[in-house]
Parts: structure tokens; C-alpha cells; sequence
């Protein structure tokens, strides 16, 4: 440290020692940041005056420390043969939120001494570690976290500590899987999504995820699970089946992408649950067997199909859009033929209900936060290394709160219209 550090240092303590206390906390910082101007002192910054505060703040908090422990106050005579008394200090390097900051941490003779403050081999304060997950929810990598610690903090920090930080959600993560759920949620979306990961080599494997909307209309993410990649439908089973554990006994309708068997899983586990198929996923796999020339055309034909006024009118706008389009492109009429009875179900809602479950869109955002996080990784060394870092990129999906809120306004309509057409079974007091 230089001596011009040093001396404003020694300004510092002055200011925050005992002769000050009486001044008022206002006073208090604009006599320190009067005397950092005088100084020539900065803000920020090695040698700083935020640095420099904390340095002050966090050795008067282990003064504290070490006097509640040993029994009297500094140089007080009531130490002496007092069987455990100071034994000096030792210097000590701590990372916080305002950069580096080197501690003098007291000693007993005893030994016996454990600060809670900055505890022993301690190397960060819990801003930093909040700071370090919260870059890391939001898709840097950890080589990524390092050099933007390195950057702004000037402080080297590998890969491996990093880690160890992002793996402290690890329990918090378990316990999240395993809460109690609501007894009956009015609508669940169901996806998968694929990440990369290293098991010998590296290969697609399946994110499973599971969002429900709350009886007052706020979203809850209930699950994540990794696949094997091996049968959907079966794993879905398996999802539900854990669900129906948790203390999930009914939902009113389960919006899917049309996987093939998901519907014989839902029924199974929740008999009276209606499946509704995605429709922008049907319109998107229509599209897949038809040629570029034809997509607008197409479009304007299935229009009136998907906007019927009911499961009839539907079938006669099918009929006709059969006959224009089935001998030309017979694997489109099939593909709506055989999702038909999950096509179908939103027809008989009024149309509160039906904009909201047409289409898998309300998980399409948290999809995409996913996406957002697991690509700037590449691929992940293992199962846990993906799970968490999905956990954390859905743990801060509304930091703010205003999503939640959104949710709400947009979900009370809805909820009055499933309220009727269900016929109470929102009500709490029946089940």
C-alpha cells in the first residue's frame, strides 16, 4: 500500500473511531468523502475509500469478536493471568464486493478463537459468492466469471473455486426438487429440451421440465429431470408418477408438443386430466412435409381450422382442407388425423381458456433462458454439472418480481372461465 494510502488509512480510523460516534451516520459520510476529495482520494479502487471502509468495518466487527471471547476489551488490565488472552494478529486477504481486501484477523492464545465475520480459511464474503451465481444463472462459463473478476477486482481466481461456489445451490437444489406441490393446478406445460453432455462421449441428452400455473395464477416450475434419451413417453410416466407423489392429484388440462404415448402417461396417472397438443407444433410439423412455395398458402387453408367456433365446424374446415391439399401432400392430412384428439380439446372453451392453452408458449420463455445458459457452456461433464446449471438459470428468471406479477394480470380471466367449466375443481376444500 502506498503512503498516501496509508495516511487515508489512518483518516479513516479516525473518523470511525469511538470520538465519532456521536456523529450521525449522514455526518459520518460526508466527512469521509470531503476528506477523499481533499486527498485526493478515489471512490473505488485498490487503495480506495469504499476499500478502505471495509477493511475498517470488518476488523472492528473481529475486535468485537475476540473481546466477547476472550472476556475484556483491548490492553484492559483484566487480561492479565486471565487463562486466554490476544496473541496478536495475522494479515489475511479476502475478496468482497468492492475488490481484494487485506484484514488483520486476531489471535488467542488459546487458540480457541473462531471469527464469524471472516471465518477461518474464509477467502470470500458472501457478496462475492452471490455475485459469482448470479453471472453464472445468466450463462457465463467459469472461465468467463474468472476473467471478469480478474478485470474488475484485479483478483485471480481459478476455474475450480468457481465451481466449488455454483455447487453450494447444490443442496438448496435437492430440496427444491423434493417440496410438497398444490394438491391441484388448473394447467401444467410439459417440454424437453436437449443439452450436451459428456457420459464416455458427448451426446444429445433431454432436460425435462415441468411448469404449472398456481390456483392464483402465478407460475411454479415443479421439476427438472435428465433423461437418457431413450423413450419420451415412458419417462414422462415416470415424471408424473413422482408428481402424483409430491401431492399433485389433479390439473385441469397438461399442454404438451404431441409426443407420441404422452397422453396414455397422463391418463394413467391423472385420469380426468384433458391433453391439449401444442397447435403452433402442429402447424410447424405440417410445414416439414410441404414444400417452401406452399407454407402461405397452407397456412391460410389450416387458418380456419384451428379458429373453428367448435369441434364440428373444425372437422368440416378439415374435410375441405383434405380435399385441397390430401393428394398432394397426404403425410400433412395423417399427421392432423392422428393428433385429432388432442387437437380438439381447447375447442370446447370460450375463448379465455383457449389463448391460453393453444399452444405451448407460456414455456417457451423459460425455454429459452435455458437454451440461453447451456449453450454458453457447450457441453457440461456430467448429469449434475447440467441440472445445476439449468437450476440456476430458473431460480432467477424474475429477479425483479414484475414477471410474477404479469402472470397474474394476465391469468385471472382464465381462472374464472376453468373455475366454471371444471366445475370447482380449483376449490382447495375439495381436495
Amino acid at each position: 500500500m502506498t503512503e498516501t494510502a496509508v495516511e487515508s488509512t489512518e483518516s479513516v480510523e479516525q473518523a470511525t473511531s469511538p470520538s465519532a460516534s456521536g456523529t450521525s451516520d449522514e455526518q459520518l459520510i460526508a466527512m469521509l468523502v470531503d476528506r477523499a476529495r481533499t486527498e485526493g482520494l478515489q471512490l473505488t479502487g485498490e487503495g480506495g475509500l469504499l476499500q478502505q471502509l471495509t477493511k475498517r468495518v470488518l476488523e472492528s466487527a473481529l475486535e468485537g469478536e475476540i473481546t466477547d471471547h476472550v472476556g475484556y476489551d483491548k490492553h484492559d488490565a483484566a487480561g492479565k493471568n486471565s487463562g486466554n488472552s490476544r496473541n496478536g494478529t495475522r494479515a489475511k486477504t479476502v475478496l468482497t464486493d468492492v475488490g481484494p481486501v487485506e484484514v488483520r484477523v486476531p489471535r488467542d492464545t488459546a487458540g480457541t478463537f473462531e471469527p464469524q465475520i471472516v471465518k477461518k480459511r474464509q477467502r470470500r464474503l458472501t457478496g462475492v459468492d452471490e455475485m459469482v451465481l448470479s453471472l453464472s444463472a445468466k450463462g457465463l462459463t467459469h472461465g468467463e466469471i474468472a476473467a471478469h473478476l480478474a478485470e474488475v477486482y484485479g483478483v485471480e481466481t481459478s476455474k475450480q473455486t468457481i465451481s466449488n461456489i455454483t455447487d453450494k445451490v447444490l443442496e438448496g437444489m435437492a430440496e427444491w426438487a423434493n417440496r410438497p406441490l398444490d394438491p391441484v393446478y388448473p394447467v401444467l406445460f410439459v417440454d424437453a429440451i436437449n443439452v450436451k453432455i459428456r457420459d464416455g462421449k458427448v451426446a444429445n441428452r433431454p432436460i425435462y421440465v415441468v411448469m404449472a400455473v398456481t390456483v392464483e395464477g402465478t407460475r411454479d416450475i415443479l421439476g427438472i429431470w435428465a433423461g437418457d434419451g431413450g423413450e419420451g413417453a415412458k419417462f414422462w410416466l415416470q415424471i408424473f408418477t413422482e408428481l402424483k407423489n409430491r401431492g399433485l392429484d389433479d390439473c385441469l388440462m397438461l399442454v404438451c408438443d404431441g409426443l407420441k404415448g404422452l397422453p396414455d402417461a397422463v391418463e394413467t396417472v391423472w385420469p380426468r386430466t384433458i391433453v391439449q397438443t401444442c397447435v403452433i407444433h402442429l402447424l410447424r410439423n405440417s410445414f416439414r412435409y410441404a414444400a417452401r412455395q406452399d407454407w402461405d398458402n397452407m397456412a391460410k387453408a389450416l387458418k380456419p381450422v384451428y379458429t373453428a367456433p367448435s369441434e364440428a365446424a373444425a372437422t368440416e374446415r378439415f374435410l375441405e382442407f383434405s380435399e385441397t391439399w390430401g393428394t398432394k401432400y397426404p403425410a400433412v392430412i395423417k399427421l392432423w388425423s392422428d393428433a385429432w384428439a388432442e387437437f380438439v380439446p381447447f375447442l370446447s372453451f370460450d375463448v379465455e381458456i383457449r389463448k391460453v392453452i393453444c399452444s405451448t408458449n407460456a414455456i417457451e420463455s423459460v425455454n429459452a433462458r435455458i437454451r440461453k445458459a447451456v449453450r454458453a457452456r457447450g457441453h457440461f461433464p456430467n448429469e449434475a454439472a447440467a441440472l445445476k446449471c439449468v437450476y440456476m438459470a430458473l431460480m432467477s428468471l424474475d429477479p425483479t418480481g414484475q414477471g410474477r406479477r404479469r402472470w397474474t394480470m394476465r391469468w385471472k380471466a382464465p381462472l374464472n372461465a376453468f373455475q366454471i367449466a371444471f366445475e370447482g375443481r380449483l376449490t382447495p376444500t375439495n381436495h
